[in-house]
């Protein structure tokens, strides 16, 4: 089976080009002993089958990023028949430097000029024969999104497999085998810029040469208007999401509501036990809803970034939060999944598939696990109303915003190093890209897999963590007191107390790291008693709670500093187990979402006991 390799800058179509490619004939992970993301797939054609990798998108071949060394030693080990060069045939001049260094490796090779619709709306005309005459392999004018394109693309690989090509041309260098002087360096750096303007004079003619900011770009690119602007659209694309995978959501709910009664009804009538009754008719419908709910979320926002970077919006985005969030190790591009993350922390997770590394991707999503979603804000004023005046409450709430921006820099330091090592942070220096029409037959297809394979993947994540829980909840009397989560709580209770949460409470605690909307259930459970901890925790979208009467109890009961303690451990706990399974998913490390886990837990124990000690010395 003949390999071929796709190379190419970050956002060069590579991922496009792949998806396209392989479809469902793809595996993701991480290179070994590599933060860095690995995509291999294979395809079928004209009877014979490809592999094919998508190598780490990288700006160059000589740097000391893993990126560029994966990049860089996997070409010259020889391991690809074939290597596949994409470059932005919109910005031709720039992404050829890329090119440039791949000359120096002796490889065969393709060239795709990608993008070519946007190079075309900005009336460029290339000449692709000659650049190919110049450069000695074969040339394809591209549009990875058009998915007419790939039999060309497919017949040109397919031939040149069977009598591949080396690129003629090379630029000057100097091979010493020892370390080379400032000064060889920028000379070997202006050869190959040099060669670079060589092989594409007279390729490119632009028919209009003067360019002006369109009015939308007058005010995307101001300092402050441009930041608000950028907000106000990445809120909107926000709830279109949520209006995109509402009614999915809608029909999974249906899923445990009208078949949990009739299975547990059918099972108990043949005597079945009851605890294969409470999986059957009450764990497994909810991970079905659970693993629905994570592929709308996955579908809503794959959508509208899928749009979003398309048009070219998100460049304008990235520019203006770029100097804010490179002070915490992120790149510009990261403020829409943060800002997405006090919707949905699901959808934030799965927004930053637009980072352009495996390490700003992961700290991104730790950082978005610090943004207390939508749910949180249905819990806080609930609880805070039960023990302090509503000035109060919007004290609490603003703290705990506060304290949102002094946990993301705690995160940055704590992962930073090791994600996102200073050496390899830059600055921003980028060409605003033109916009141009969304392709939304490639922008369907391609949320519509994503979200098909997040779903097939959650069923066994949640369905493991879901077991675990229901183990530990489960009760056949239905009585709490006769679950293991309650001899544990009661047991280890001197313990969490230090931390400043009683059993119940703590019980509380440890089942928003399930899911969030069961905070104020099981509350209801362990104080009022009015529903065993397994219906409050998996039917907690239906099961309410009597905040009369848990007000009551719960104010005779907890005191004010336990409760705020309680509220910060629950905000900036673990925010949910659809939340963990989408960061496994997207992160394809089990380590790291681990690490990142156990951080939080911690964390959230740590602050839940420095706010109760603290707050016991005024209340």
């Amino acid at each position: 089976m003949s390999t071929i390799a796709l190379l190419g800058q970050p956002n060069s179509g590579k991922s496009t080009v792949f998806n396209q490619l392989t479809g469902a004939r793809q595996h993701v992970g991480n290179w070994p002993g590599k933060t860095v993301e690995k995509k291999d797939g294979s395809f079928s054609y004209n009877g014979k089958k490809y592999e094919l990798i998508d190598l780490p998108g990288s700006y160059a071949l000589s740097g000391n990023s893993d990126e560029e060394i994966i990049t860089e030693d996997f070409i010259k080990s020889g391991k690809a028949d074939l290597v596949c060069i994409l470059v932005d045939a919109s910005q031709l001049e720039r992404s050829m430097y890329m090119v440039s260094e791949f000359a120096l490796l002796d490889k065969p090779a393709v060239l795709l000029l990608n993008m070519m619709d946007v190079a075309k709306k900005q009336n460029k005309e290339i000449d692709d024969k000659l650049l190919s005459e110049r450069l000695g392999i074969p040339v394809l004018p591209f549009t990875a999104a058009d998915g007419k394109e790939y039999g060309k693309l497919k017949d040109m690989l397919e031939q040149e497999l069977s009598a591949p090509h080396k690129l003629v041309s090379k630029p000057w260098v100097v091979d010493s085998g020892k370390e080379k002087s400032i000064d060889l360096v920028k000379a070997e750096s202006e050869a190959k810029f040099q060669w670079v303007a060589e092989m594409l004079d007279g390729v490119t003619k632009t028919k209009t040469e003067k360019y002006e900011l369109s009015k939308f770009d007058r005010v995307a690119i101001r300092p402050v208007l441009g930041k608000l602007v950028s907000i106000g659209i990445i809120l909107l694309a926000f709830l279109v999401a949520m209006i995109v995978c509402i009614p999915f959501m809608s029909l999974g709910s249906m899923i445990p509501k009208y078949s949990s009664g009739p299975i547990s009804d059918a099972l108990t009538s043949i005597n079945v036990h009851p605890w294969l009754v409470s999986i059957f008719s009450l764990m497994i419908p909810n991970v079905i809803y659970f693993s629905l709910s994570m592929a709308a979320f996955v579908l809503g926002v794959n959508l509208v970034f899928g749009f979003l970077e398309e048009v070219g919006f998100l460049a304008r985005a990235a520019y203006q939060f770029d100097g804010v969030l490179s002070k915490i190790g992120l790149q510009g591009k990261a403020v829409a999944p943060l800002l997405m993350g006090f919707g949905c922390t699901i959808g934030g997770s799965c927004g930053t598939r637009v980072m352009d590394n495996w390490g700003q991707k992961m700290l991104a999503m730790a950082a978005v696990w610090a943004i207390p979603c939508a749910s949180i804000w249905s819990i806080i004023p609930v609880v805070s109303g039960m023990f302090f005046p509503a000035w109060g409450t919007l004290l609490i709430c603003l703290c705990i915003l506060l304290y949102v921006v002094f946990m993301m820099f705690i995160v940055s330091k704590v992962f930073g190093k090791k994600l996102a090592p200073i050496e390899t942070r830059t600055g921003m220096i980028m060409e605003l890209p033109p916009y141009h029409k969304a392709h939304w037959k490639h922008i369907w297809k391609e949320a519509f897999f994503k979200a098909l394979d997040i779903f097939l993947r959650a069923l066994r994540t949640v369905t493991i963590i879901s077991l675990l829980f229901w183990a530990l909840s489960y009760s056949g009397s239905g009585a709490i007191e006769d679950s293991i989560l309650y001899k544990i709580g009661t047991a280890i209770e001197p313990v969490t107390k230090f931390f400043g949460m009683g059993w119940r409470t703590f019980m509380a605690f440890l089942s928003g790291a399930f899911a969030k909307e069961a905070v104020l259930g099981v509350l209801n459970a362990v104080f009022v008693g009015d529903n065993s901890l397994l219906n409050a925790t998996f039917n907690a979208k239906t099961a309410g709670a009597d905040a009369g009467s848990l007000s009551t109890i719960m104010s005779n009961s907890v005191s004010q500093a336990e409760a705020l303690a309680f509220m910060f451990a629950v905000t900036f706990n673990i925010p949910c187990v659809m939340a963990l399974s989408t960061t496994y998913r997207e992160s394809h490390s089990l380590k790291w979402t681990a690490r990142v886990a156990i951080f939080y837990f911690g964390s959230a124990l740590l602050l839940s006991c420095v706010v109760y000690h603290v707050a016991s010395l005024f209340l």
